[in-house]
């Protein structure tokens, strides 16, 4: 690398920040982050904000490296052809390279009455709308938590532990990718804590009104506030832009994340879809899509051919509560097996993952700012010699 080469990140998520504090430990790298938000969001937290113990949100300042610089804006369009991006403030940015790692946000709802009167929290904008809704509810007022995946069950086990009235709607099955012994677990200390949970036959919802959900066998639920748990969806960005995604709208890639219409694009996160199959959306795979994502710009900038992907999974956390969770061990390749922690060592687990992953971007960031800093004053002295002026050792 004999230039400084020009790398904008799109989006401050688990991915994006990954990417940029990866590449800002190359001196002759300048990287931009564009993020609509001038905080990270802790996606892995918004159940929390909804239930009114944690914020969900640590400053740029803790976890982005300082040498990469943040600009507060919204993206309406890429330009591939000039290499540049414009802004909805109205200002454009350049790139060399670009990483696209917008992330995920609530799917669109296909339910009648769900858009209207159901309350969605895969955002930090919607955990926040719908927390002064559930604060004005009387903890007795029946609430409906509509989805079985991650965000639901954590959502429906937060707002139990209030002491309100919660039925979690399932559809088919409780957990689908939890193995049967995980199932049976989170089932059973969801029970402990009060919820219905209704799953099986006939109980997708098939309409939504501002005091009901209805199911599709006809049951109708009373609920005073309806919460919306399933089904993610991507930004339309990479489409609107006329690049090449795949049916939801995720960047196609070839397995080095690189976007199949153009070698100076790269994607990483939930909205990148690698040799047209997508991994699970999680944090799990963000971390890594990210950090793949920035040796790839680095191997593109350096003339060689990138490596290949490759993720690896440990499994699923979930947090049922402050006082219980659920880990469920899973195969490299992400398939649920019968190993779990459950109970209040799985609660332990999954706060400490949630610090964790924090911890690892701070970390990170540390370690690009000593680097660029090394960079930009030159090469160290030789073990055996002594700098100009004494200070301070580390």
């Amino acid at each position: 690398m004999n230039k400084n080469t020009d790398v904008v990140v799109i989006g401050g998520g688990y991915a994006g920040v990954t990417a940029a504090n990866r590449l800002a430990h190359h001196g002759d790298v300048t990287v931009t982050m564009v993020n609509p938000r001038p905080e990270f969001v802790e996606r892995i937290r918004l159940h929390q904000l909804a239930g009114g113990n944690d914020d969900a949100v640590v400053g740029y300042g803790e976890v982005l490296a300082g040498n990469v610089r943040l600009v507060v804006d919204s993206v309406t369009t890429i330009d591939a052809a000039g290499r540049r991006l414009e802004l909805a403030g109205g200002d454009t940015v350049g790139y060399d390279y670009l990483i696209y790692a917008v992330g995920s946000g609530s799917a669109e709802p296909d339910v009648p009455g769900a858009a209207e009167f159901a309350h969605p929290i895969a955002t930090l904008e919607e955990a926040r709308r719908l927390r002064p809704v559930l604060a004005a509810a009387p903890a007795t007022a029946p609430v409906t938590v509509v989805g079985s995946g991650p965000t639901g069950i954590e959502t429906v086990a937060e707002l139990a532990e209030e002491g309100r009235s919660v039925t979690l709607v399932c559809g088919e099955e409780l957990g689908p990718y939890l193995h049967p012994r995980g199932r049976r677990s989170v089932a059973r200390t969801l029970a402990g804590l009060g919820v219905t949970v209704v799953a099986g036959p006939g109980a997708r919802v098939a309409a939504v009104t501002a005091d009901a959900v209805r199911l599709d066998d006809g049951r109708e639920l009373p609920s005073r506030v309806t919460v919306w748990a399933t089904g993610f969806g991507v930004p339309d960005l990479a489409a609107r832009s006329g690049l090449r995604t795949d049916a939801v709208g995720r960047l196609l890639t070839d397995e080095t994340l690189t976007s199949v219409g153009d070698v100076r694009i790269i994607a990483a996160g939930d909205a990148a879809a690698p040799a047209g199959m997508p991994f699970r959306m999680s944090c799990q795979a963000a971390g890594q899509l990210g950090s793949r994502a920035a040796r790839t710009v680095l191997s593109r900038i350096a003339g060689e051919r990138p490596d290949p992907l490759r993720l690896f999974f440990a499994g699923q956390c979930l947090s049922l509560g402050r006082r219980a969770g659920i880990f469920q061990f899973a195969t490299k390749s992400d398939r649920a097996i019968p190993l779990l922690l459950a109970g209040g060592p799985g609660a332990k687990l999954k706060e400490f993952v949630c610090k964790s992953t924090v911890k690892q971007l701070t970390n990170e960031a540390d370690k690009a700012h000593k680097t660029h800093k090394a960079h930009r004053n030159g090469p160290r002295p030789a073990r055996d010699e002594a700098p100009a002026t004494a200070g301070r050792t580390a």
